[in-house]
């Protein structure tokens, strides 16, 4: 009989991804090419966040190195399997015939086709987040995956709609309008949870309505702008609720573009100055093609200007609502002298204190979920952060809808008394943006 433990091959991709997903595979053997190592080496220089992985798996791959590495791999810890280093192999006639050029990615698939061979008693399972890959993997009779170990089973979190009560009692409606402490939520007979949003409706009145888990009570939620910005729908009163609530230190605002989540979070920051030290308005750099911005023209401030200028341009949407010399926009350009409110890649912020910060990460669909996990477990005293994305605008090659940290943080932090999502549905760009979201 076989041996029935199975031999992970681990793709680049799937360490940049999580560098502790060593330890993800039970009791399973794995395997890392070398070539994997060359190409973690030509990443480990640099700010941007797949340096920084490369870095810190480049660190836990040093904690447990040892000659057996490379003959017959290192156990990794009581349960689970070896962790062993692959060297380069030579194509197979097939390979060459498929593959004339000898890419990292072929190379690879050299050495998964010959532990295949030399293993041909166990499951060797090549595992990468590269679609391309993999298909190719498969077309030499080599089993190939996807790593499975963070994606979300189902997207149910991330699309949870406001909850709408249609023909809903008329007293217990007026009651929260007339309790200002607000209701008991067994009188409603529901059982919801933590900072669940609603909307009770009948012919005659209707209100808005937020789920405090600490009194266990229902209160009505009044339209409140912020900064200039009025909410024009149910869910942007609802987003702005969360975000100007103390008690609620994370927030996830989901929704396609239009439909104004970093634009409200912004305002938030601004309205709650008093409250917080700085204000950090960020967003990962994901060039287009997976080009590293060194390609592009001009000094650092000039390479990195085109991905920051959507977080400009919702500042000058707020600005625009003042007068000129009103001492609303005077604030603002005061808190950009003295670097209270920062626009700037994420990358940059590493290593600054997150206490006392209202923290805004801008297109958080394209992070992972240990890039997610990494920037809550540096947050401080007094700082609420706010992730913002569409999961259907992911720009990673290496991400989707359910893998992505938007989805993970959203679908893991449900329920927890500190968090609060809001899906926005509606775009309020404009007509044409909407229609475009909606039909192309």
């Amino acid at each position: 009989m076989g041996n029935t433990r199975k031999i992970f091959i681990l793709d680049t991709n799937v360490l940049l991804h999580d560098y502790k997903c060593i330890y993800r595979f039970q009791e399973n053997d794995l395997i890392i090419p070398i070539v994997v190592l060359e190409e973690l080496d030509r990443l480990k220089r640099g700010n941007d966040l797949i340096n920084f992985h490369a870095r810190e798996f480049t660190r836990e791959l040093d904690k447990i190195s040892g000659d057996n590495l490379f003959n017959g791999g290192i156990k990794l810890g009581q349960g689970m399997g070896k962790l062993s280093i692959e060297t380069g192999k030579p194509f197979s006639e097939e390979m060459q015939e498929s593959f004339s050029e000898k890419t990292p990615d072929h190379r690879i698939l050299a050495i998964a086709a010959h532990v295949k061979k030399r293993f041909n008693r166990r499951k060797v399972i090549l595992i990468s987040k590269d679609i391309n890959l993999r298909i190719k993997a498969k077309s030499l009779g080599i089993l190939s995956q996807d790593y499975e170990s963070d994606k979300v089973a189902s997207l149910e979190s991330v699309y949870r709609a406001i909850e709408v009560h249609e023909d809903f009692d008329d007293s217990l409606i007026s009651r929260l309008y007339e309790e200002p402490g607000g209701v008991p939520a067994v009188d409603f007979n529901l059982n919801p949870s933590p900072h669940q949003y609603y909307i009770f409706k009948n012919s005659r009145v209707s209100a808005l309505a937020h789920y405090d888990p600490s009194g266990k009570v229902l209160n009505r939620i009044e339209k409140y702008p912020v900064y200039g910005i009025e909410p024009r729908n149910a869910e942007q009163t609802f987003s702005i609720d969360a975000l100007i609530r103390p008690d609620i230190q994370l927030i996830s605002l989901t929704g396609k573009a239009g439909t104004g989540k970093t634009l409200l979070a912004l305002a938030a920051a601004l309205h709650q100055d008093s409250i917080y030290k700085q204000i950090f308005l960020a967003r990962p750099i994901i060039p287009l093609a997976n080009r590293d911005i060194g390609f592009l023209p001009g000094d650092v401030n000039e390479k990195i200007g085109p991905f920051m200028q959507p977080l400009y341009d919702n500042l000058s949407v707020i600005k625009n609502k003042f007068k000129l010399h009103s001492k609303e926009l005077n604030r603002i350009e005061e808190m950009e002298r003295m670097e209270r409110l920062v626009i700037t890649p994420l990358a940059y912020i590493r290593g600054r204190s997150l206490s006392d910060v209202f923290f805004i990460v801008d297109e958080a669909q394209n992070l992972t979920p240990h890039e997610i996990k990494t920037i809550i477990t540096r947050a401080g005293e007094n700082t609420k952060i706010v992730f913002t994305g569409d999961i259907h605008q992911i720009d990673s090659p290496y991400l989707d809808k359910k893998s992505n940290g938007l989805s993970y943080l959203t679908d893991r932090m449900s329920g927890q008394e500190l968090f609060a999502h809001v899906n926005l549905v509606k775009g309020e760009r404009s007509y044409l943006s909407e229609l475009a979201s909606n039909i192309l």
